[in-house]
């Protein structure tokens, strides 16, 4: 990719812009950078400093005659009237992630991919991922959507990366060939972004078009569906999956993870992964992303005794899973980030008794078959947010005697509310489980900002009820 004295159009001056403009000044770009947010395209010029060679310039519509390449943050939309204008123009639009990946392929020895996406379950995956290869001895980085940016970890040199992507960052990918990928699951999420779930498939599927080891998921009907549709012929195809394993398979043997498909004979032999013992946090659907990991790592080589150890050795993020504290035989959980109804049917299938605090922004997506999944689970609801009556109907619907508690919205300090009912509600041996099914920025700047009311919350209805164990 050459790109010396080509004349580049940078759509967006958020965290991804600030990672695009130093890689482009680099490589010899005329680099021009627009956004819609003036104090944005400020802060950037900021943090770039003098001499960055960066034309900023707020709200462009259309690109200069003479740009020849648009690389957008991946938060804008297709239909944007900018990219729009771009493509009529036949101009290319890429994005962070595809560009991240040509920079790469220029190196003498370029990083090895390892792509991991999927509605729900991605940051764990690539989390243990990035474990499992450390622990194995390989310059190994967690990268993308998960906080570190795919182009800064290109620059830094890592010998491979672990890759989680979005859907919005794939639909802009063309050219991306990972040596192994996985579609972890889907379903219906961020449909106001790209109209529809066929799109938003779509966009996921790319994972897979160009990759080497196409893995997928037994039990998730659209994560069988892209690796079908969107393999290439001469990929390798593994399955996982939570029963025993056939060969080309990754499964469970009593209390055993187990890979039939990197060995030598997977018609008579078997390596073991570790034990179900060895998945933190708990729960089905951390067994699941556990093996996908396990196999994504495998694809590089690494032993079955490597993966076990990475396994044992990670810890999750905060905000996924995380038991901030118990108070009167009644264990508090954070999964501020199950920021969709499918996220949030893992959260709550793991346990018994619940009582489920629940609302924000649910972006389209329909409650009903979570509802009706768990409302046998379900001791009381707590819920708050924009979409909390769309919730409320929900559980009127499918669980007609769990008790509902609608907080009024406004309320300077909802999540401590919240908490509070949640507690008035449950009796020793349940747990209070923040999973809210819905995005947060109705009321709070992030999940993680959300996720942090509630541990605070629960801390101070702790230390005033004289309760000292806390398990965050």
């Amino acid at each position: 990719m050459e790109l010396a004295g080509r004349h580049v159009l940078v759509a967006g001056a958020g965290v991804t812009g600030k990672s695009i403009v130093p890689v482009l000044a680099e490589l010899g770009a005329r680099i021009t950078v627009t956004d819609g947010n003036a104090e944005r395209l400020a802060e950037l010029e900021g943090q770039l400093g003098q001499n960055h060679g960066a034309e900023l310039v707020p709200g462009l519509t259309e690109p200069p005659e003479d740009v020849e390449l648009v690389v957008t943050s991946p938060g804008w939309k297709p239909t944007s009237p900018l990219l729009v204008a771009a493509a009529e123009a036949g101009v290319e639009v890429i994005g962070d992630v595809e560009l991240a990946w040509r920079v790469g392929q220029l190196r003498d020895k370029p990083p090895v991919w390892l792509a991991i996406t999927g509605t729900n379950g991605k940051t764990t995956t690539v989390g243990m991922l990035e474990s499992i290869l450390r622990t194995a001895g390989v310059d190994a980085v967690a990268c993308g959507n998960v906080g570190f940016a795919v182009l800064d970890a290109v620059r830094a040199g890592h010998e491979v990366l672990a890759v989680e992507l979005s859907s919005f960052q794939l639909h802009w990918s063309s050219t991306l060939a990972p040596l192994a990928s996985v579609v972890l699951n889907l379903a219906e999420d961020h449909l106001d972004w790209h109209g529809s779930m066929e799109e938003y498939a779509a966009a996921k599927g790319r994972v897979h078009t160009h990759s080497r080891n196409v893995v997928h998921n037994l039990h998730e009907e659209w994560s069988a569906r892209l690796a079908d549709e969107h393999a290439p012929a001469d990929a390798r195809r593994v399955a996982f999956g939570m029963d025993t394993p056939r060969p080309g398979e990754l499964g469970i043997v009593e209390d055993l993870l187990v890979d039939r498909a990197f060995v030598a004979d997977p018609a008579t032999s078997a390596d073991e992964l570790g034990t179900l013992a060895d998945v933190r946090p708990a729960g089905p659907h951390n067994v699941s992303n556990a093996l996908a990991a396990a196999a994504l790592a495998r694809a590089y080589g690494v032993t079955g005794e490597d993966v076990a150890k990475g396994l044992r050795e990670y810890r999750p993020a905060p905000h996924r899973a995380e038991e901030i504290g118990e108070i009167d035989g009644v264990r508090y959980i954070n999964d501020s980030k199950a920021t969709n109804p499918h996220a949030a049917s893992g959260s709550l299938r793991a346990h018994l008794n619940v009582v489920w605090i629940a609302g924000g922004q649910l972006k389209g997506a329909s409650v009903d078959e979570l509802v009706g999944s768990i409302a046998g689970r379900l001791r009381g609801v707590v819920l708050f947010g924009v979409d909390s009556p769309v919730i409320a109907a929900a559980v009127a619907r499918h669980a007609p005697d769990v008790p509902v508690n609608s907080l009024p919205s406004g309320d300077d300090d909802t999540m401590t509310a919240a908490v509070k009912a949640a507690r008035a509600l449950a009796r020793p041996g349940d747990v209070v489980l923040l999973a809210p099914a819905a995005a947060s920025l109705d009321m709070y700047s992030s999940y993680g900002a959300r996720g942090d009311a509630f541990a605070s919350a629960v801390r101070v209805l702790r230390d005033g009820a004289g309760e000292t164990s806390d398990g965050g």
